[in-house]
């Protein structure tokens, strides 16, 4: 039998990852700032290994617009440039033989409502594993009940698994509101 600590613990660990998966889903969508963020998922071509772009270049952000990748050899400049032209964020690359600059262009509305829709999707994929991580824990609290577990303690874990469920999908609403706040500020 399952203890009920053990299964709160364990669905309070599930939660807290899907917020963490939200907070990192939304850090990748470009709000109309610079953010070194966005570059994450870029890989460049490093010897003949794939290499996060991170890892063969400093990255900053000199203001608002601008982000500025800085290449640790002269030579991956054109490899780095190729890399980000093949990728999705949409930026085109500046390269002036020193560094590489990304301008990051003002988001129009309708850009930005676009950019909500995709914030709000993410924000519900998170409250659907919080939710399926609360089903789960449930059921797994009625499996311990029939093999022992007294009904009062099952119910008891169960609230305790309710109000874990709503902290964390107030959490969820809290990162969501904030990141739909910075897309739509102009």
């Amino acid at each position: 039998m399952k203890d009920p600590k053990e299964i709160q613990q364990a669905v309070s660990d599930q939660m807290e990852s899907a917020v963490m998966y939200l907070d990192d889903a939304l850090a990748h969508i470009r709000a109309g700032k610079a953010s070194v963020r966005i570059l994450d998922p870029i890989r460049v071509d490093y010897y003949g290994a794939s290499t996060p772009l991170a890892n063969v270049s400093t990255i900053t952000t000199p203001d608002a617009r601008t982000i500025q990748i800085q290449p640790w050899e002269k030579n991956m400049l054109s490899v780095i440039e190729r890399a980000l032209i093949n990728s999705n964020i949409g930026l085109a690359p500046n390269n002036n033989g020193e560094v590489i600059r990304l301008i990051i262009p003002p988001l129009t509305e309708e850009r930005r409502r676009e950019l909500a829709k995709q914030c709000k999707a993410e924000a519900e994929n998170a409250k659907v594993s919080v939710r399926n991580a609360r089903r789960d824990a449930i059921e797994d609290l009625k499996k311990a009940q029939k093999e022992g577990l007294p009904e009062d303690a099952e119910k008891d874990a169960e609230s305790e698994v309710q109000k874990l469920h709503d902290k964390f999908v107030k959490q969820i609403d809290e990162v969501y509101a904030k990141k739909e706040k910075e897309i739509m500020t102009v």
